[in-house]
């Protein structure tokens, strides 16, 4: 064999090596959601006895919707002490669910009675009911329809104020349905989902119900609060003048305030 092969030969492998990896890399889906971990940034006093279901930020206050038969109701909240400044309780057949703000309403579900309710965002007054042919899990809107879940991959758009249905979307990370979508929170142009019962939370787009990325919220509650019972990591609260994102849990003692964190 000449000298010039010899010398060939490790150039011609070297780049049939690439041809194999960029091949490989190019079956790669390119849609494949992104991940992130977090960071705990603050963290807030929460109260031990609120089964959340539902919050919102708004204004420098919480709302909160909690659950269970009997021990339901709507709440204002001190961000910095966990105090309740207002409550509104649900009569005790109906099982609290999902929450969201619109303009001057707070919006409620129930979990498997089909009724909603419409309060007075300052007063808590009751103005109204509506009736919806799903179980009510998590709410949130998008400043044109109320965004709703039932615990199934399907997402409700509704029409905020005759709270028919306009359309709906099945939420797919890539081809495979994504069941046990909970509390909902409409930030940037996503919808984010605790997915029940676990410690993540997907991000959606709204237009398509494909997965943009999942949080991994694993080991958010110390060993040390979990003395006392505790129920599924559930509740996201987003403020947009501060870009603080709050999340929390069903009989958690604290809320946190999250930074998120591309996961390596």
């Amino acid at each position: 064999m000449s000298r010039f092969f010899k010398l060939l030969i490790p150039v011609l492998l070297a780049v049939s090596a690439g041809a194999i990896v960029l091949f490989f890399l190019s079956l790669r889906n390119p849609d494949t959601p992104a991940r992130w971990t977090y960071k705990v940034v603050n963290m807030f006093p929460h109260d031990r006895k609120a089964f959340t279901q539902g919050l919102v930020f708004e204004d420098g206050f919480l709302y909160e919707g909690t659950g269970l038969n009997g021990r339901s109701d709507l709440r204002k909240v001190e961000l910095e002490t966990g105090r309740v400044l207002q409550s509104c309780k649900l009569p005790d057949e109906f099982f609290g669910e999902g929450i969201t703000i619109f303009g001057d309403r707070i919006i409620q579900l129930t979990f498997q009675s089909r009724v909603g309710f419409v309060y007075d965002k300052e007063t808590f007054e009751l103005q109204r009911e509506f009736n919806y042919p799903t179980e009510g899990w998590g709410l949130t809107n998008d400043e044109r329809h109320l965004i709703m879940s039932d615990g199934t991959p399907m997402l409700y758009f509704l029409n905020p104020e005759k709270f028919a249905q306009d359309h709906k979307i099945m939420v797919l990370d890539q081809d495979s349905p994504v069941w046990g979508l909970n509390e909902l929170e409409y930030i940037d142009g996503q919808i984010y989902a605790n997915v029940w019962p676990t410690e993540r939370i997907v991000r959606i787009d709204p237009g398509t119900g494909g997965v943009i990325g999942w949080i991994d919220a694993e080991g958010i509650l110390a060993p040390e609060d979990h003395s006392d019972p505790v129920d599924v990591f559930n509740g996201i609260a987003y403020d947009p003048a501060g870009r603080r994102l709050f999340v929390t849990g069903k009989f958690y003692p604290k809320l946190y305030e999250i930074k998120l964190v591309p996961a390596r």
